[in-house]
C-alpha cells in the first residue's frame, strides 16, 4: 500500500513538472527539445503496446508516422488550414495510419518473430518508395505544413501541450490494455503463441487489434510532428532510424514493461538531440545510436527498470542472508544464557 502511494506521488510530480516545463524552459528551443521527446514517449508507448505486449517485433511503425504526417500535411495544405484548427485534423492523421495498418497487419502478422520483423521492414521501404514517387505526395519536394501567425516567443508551446496530452492519453491506454483481459491474451501470445491458440485466444484477431491500435496512436504523433516540423518528406517521415530509435528506447527502458518505455524515451531523446546539435554529421549520431542498440541489447537485455528491480532483489536478499548469518539460533542462544548464569552462580 506505501508503495502504490510512493508511485502514485512521483507520478504526479512528474505531470507537475511537464506542466510547468513551458514556463521555466527558457527558450522555443528547449520546448522544441521537450515536444520532440514527449512525441517520443507517446510514440515508443504505442509500440510497446503492440510489440512489447505481443513479443512481435516491428521495424515498420515509421509507416504509420509517415502516412499520418501525409493525411495531415495533404488536408492542410488543399484546404488551406491555419491556426488553431490544426489540431482537430490528428484523428485524421490517426484514422489514415489505422486503415493502412489492417492490410500491413494481415499480412506481415501471419509469420512469426523473425519473418515479421523482415516484412515489417520490406513494406517500410515500399512505402518510402511510394512518397518519394508518388505525384501526390511532390515527391523529394514533400508538403509543407501552413504558415502559422502565432507569437514566435511561445509558438512552440500549443505543440508541447498537444504533445504531451497524447503522451499521457497512450500511457494511460497501453496501461488499461495491460490490465484488461486483451492484454493477457496478448501477453500470453508473447509467451507461447500455439498454446494461447490452444487456450481459445484468437490470436491473429488479437494482434491486428493491437497492431491497429498502435498505428492510430503512431499516425497521430506524425501528424503532430508534421505540424512542429513544418514539412514532411520522404526521407524524414518515412525514416528508418525512427523505427530503431523507438526500439532502442523500448529495450533501454525494459521490454514489455509499461513504465520502461517511456523511461526510455526520456533519457534518449534528450541524449538523441544532443548528438545532433553537437555532431553536424547526421550519420555519425546514426553510427553512435545502432552502437548503444547494441550495448543494451548485450549488456542490459532485459532493460533498466527489469535489472534494477532484479538487483534490488539480489540486494535485498543478500543483505537478509548477513543479518541471519549475525543472529545466534534459538538453541545457541539459550545454552549462551545458560552458561552465563551457571557462571554467575560461581
Amino acid at each position: 500500500m506505501l508503495a502504490r502511494h510512493w508511485r502514485a506521488a512521483a507520478l504526479a510530480a512528474l505531470l507537475a513538472a511537464a506542466a510547468v516545463f513551458p514556463l521555466v524552459a527558457g527558450g522555443p528551443l528547449n520546448i522544441l527539445f521537450g515536444t520532440n521527446t514527449l512525441i517520443y514517449v507517446a510514440a515508443v508507448s504505442a509500440w510497446g503496446l503492440f510489440s512489447g505486449y505481443s513479443g512481435y517485433i516491428s521495424l515498420g511503425h515509421a509507416v504509420f508516422f509517415g502516412t499520418g504526417a501525409y493525411a495531415v500535411g495533404l488536408l492542410a495544405s488543399h484546404q488551406h488550414l491555419n491556426g488553431d484548427v490544426i489540431f482537430a485534423t490528428l484523428p485524421l492523421a490517426g484514422l489514415a495510419a489505422a486503415v493502412v495498418a489492417v492490410p500491413f497487419g494481415l499480412i506481415a502478422l501471419r509469420a512469426r518473430r523473425h519473418t515479421f520483423v523482415v516484412i515489417t521492414i520490406a513494406i517500410f521501404f515500399i512505402f518510402q518508395l511510394m512518397a518519394y514517387n508518388f505525384s501526390f505526395t511532390n515527391g523529394t519536394a514533400g508538403v509543407s505544413s501552413p504558415f502559422l501567425n502565432w507569437d514566435p516567443a511561445t509558438i512552440n508551446n500549443p505543440f508541447y501541450y498537444a504533445a504531451l496530452i497524447i503522451a499521457v492519453a497512450t500511457i494511460a491506454l497501453s496501461w488499461q490494455i495491460r490490465g484488461s483481459a486483451f492484454g493477457l491474451q496478448l501477453l500470453a501470445i508473447r509467451d507461447d503463441e500455439d498454446r494461447a491458440r490452444g487456450l481459445g485466444v484468437r490470436a491473429m484477431r488479437v494482434k491486428l487489434t493491437a497492431f491497429v491500435i498502435s498505428g492510430f496512436v503512431t499516425g497521430v504523433v506524425g501528424g503532430l510532428w508534421f505540424y512542429l516540423i513544418g514539412q514532411a518528406l520522404p526521407s524524414t517521415v518515412f525514416d528508418p532510424a525512427f523505427d530503431l530509435t523507438v526500439a532502442l528506447m523500448a529495450f533501454l527502458g525494459g521490454f514489455g514493461t509499461l513504465a520502461g518505455p517511456v523511461l526510455g524515451a526520456l533519457i534518449l531523446e534528450p541524449v538523441q538531440q544532443q548528438l545532433t546539435i553537437t555532431f553536424t554529421n547526421g550519420y555519425l549520431s546514426q553510427i553512435l545510436l545502432g552502437g548503444l542498440f547494441l550495448l543494451v541489447i548485450l549488456f542490459l537485455p532485459r532493460g533498466l527498470i527489469p535489472s534494477a528491480r532484479d538487483w534490488l532483489t539480489a540486494g535485498q536478499a543478500r543483505l537478509a542472508r548477513r543479518r541471519a548469518a549475525r543472529q545466534p539460533l534459538p538453541g545457541e542462544a539459550a545454552q549462551e544464557a545458560a552458561a552465563a548464569t551457571r557462571g554467575g552462580v560461581r
